[in-house]
């Protein structure tokens, strides 16, 4: 595992790099913006590229990595070993870089850019543990979709969305005839109700396990 997540960071500048460059350059974009303490959402920068290299860690690079004498089993647990290091890394940064933008006052603009309503808006702690669940569950998922994309190509691929579409359907459609769950929403379009911050982490957290399994199970028999 560890010579896989070596592998993965021959090229550290796009698998490390990459998503902070993007992040600096939309938070600058917010800072020239001005302030005003609006939450513009340019944080989703970070966990949308994540999302994106969990697809690319599979697609490009697991060829050549079974070439070189890895299993498939091997590649997988080793590259998610990398992309949820990096999350806890990037997750204490995301929830350092918050504890300074309260203390100066949104960077001295009343910029709210690392702090978004509902989710990452309270303890460092709770911040932290979010980004990180948060960031690994879009890199394992994104995997999980390379993965798909592998085996089956864009047929498969787009089955596997059409799946998720119907459980997701399936899931409101109980929850709003249940009248529970994180669907049931306060009025005038507050966030959801039922559920604090921490437990829809916990929440996201099982799905990101799912994946992890669901991707486990589908490598096995991909084709390169």
């Amino acid at each position: 595992m560890i010579k896989v997540a070596r592998y993965q960071l021959v090229t550290p500048v796009m698998f490390l790099g990459l998503p902070w460059a993007a992040l600096a350059a939309v938070f600058a974009v917010n800072a020239a913006q001005g302030g005003g303490g609006n939450f513009r959402g340019g944080l989703a920068v970070m966990f949308l590229l994540f999302f994106v290299t969990g697809v690319q860690r599979i697609g490009r690079w697991l060829p050549f990595g079974l070439a070189l004498g890895a299993t498939r089993r091997s590649f997988y647990a080793g590259t998610a070993l990398l992309g949820v290091s990096m999350s806890l890394a990037s997750g204490l940064v995301i929830a350092g870089l918050q504890a300074i933008e309260r203390a100066t006052g949104g960077w001295g603009l009343s910029i709210t850019f690392f702090r978004v309503p509902y989710l990452l808006d309270g303890p460092w702690y709770a911040t932290w543990l979010t980004s990180f669940v948060g960031l690994s569950a879009l890199f394992v998922y994104g995997m999980w979709y390379g993965i798909v994309n592998r085996r089956w190509g864009t047929l498969g691929l787009l089955a596997f969305i059409a799946v998720q579409v119907l459980v997701a359907l399936a899931v409101t459609f109980a929850c709003s005839r249940a009248g529970v769950g994180p669907l049931r929403l306060r009025p005038a379009g507050a966030y959801p109700a039922t559920l604090s911050a921490l437990e829809l982490t916990g929440v996201i957290a099982a799905l990101a396990v799912v994946c992890l399994a669901g991707g486990h199970a589908t490598i096995r028999r991909v084709t390169v």
